[in-house]
């Protein structure tokens, strides 16, 4: 499986973007697909993450009620939809791939490349 993200850009506090990650190979039902950013000079981390089998779905504290994540099997394709955006949300934002659901980088085999989103105040 390949992954690639798009869908970054610059936006104005409060506004909103959506990041999209199409798979090029098959995602198999056990798959999990995750979203983490990563700030100039922070680590990577956890952002938002689905099932690939039932759509559940989870989040990470600082984005839940304003990020959503979904899923199109039939485009094999993961969105992550956000909403009031602040400019702590500014990093580079990945997609990635595993067997199981976990929030930590080393759990994912299968990494999109970056994207870049900026939010200005």
């Amino acid at each position: 499986v390949q992954l690639q993200a798009s869908g970054g850009g610059l936006v104005q506090a409060g506004g909103s973007l959506s990041l999209s990650c199409v798979a090029s190979g098959r995602l198999f039902s056990s798959s999990v697909v995750a979203w983490f950013r990563q700030a100039s000079g922070k680590e990577r981390e956890f952002v938002a993450a689905i099932r690939w089998s039932n759509d559940r779905t989870y989040y990470a504290d600082s984005v839940k009620g304003r990020f959503t994540i979904s899923r199109d099997k039939a485009k094999n394709t993961v969105f992550l939809q956000m909403d009031s955006l602040k400019p702590d949300d500014t990093a580079a934002y990945y997609c990635a791939s595993a067997g199981s659901y976990s929030t930590t980088v080393y759990n994912y085999n299968r990494w999109g490349q970056g994207t870049q989103v900026t939010v200005s105040s």
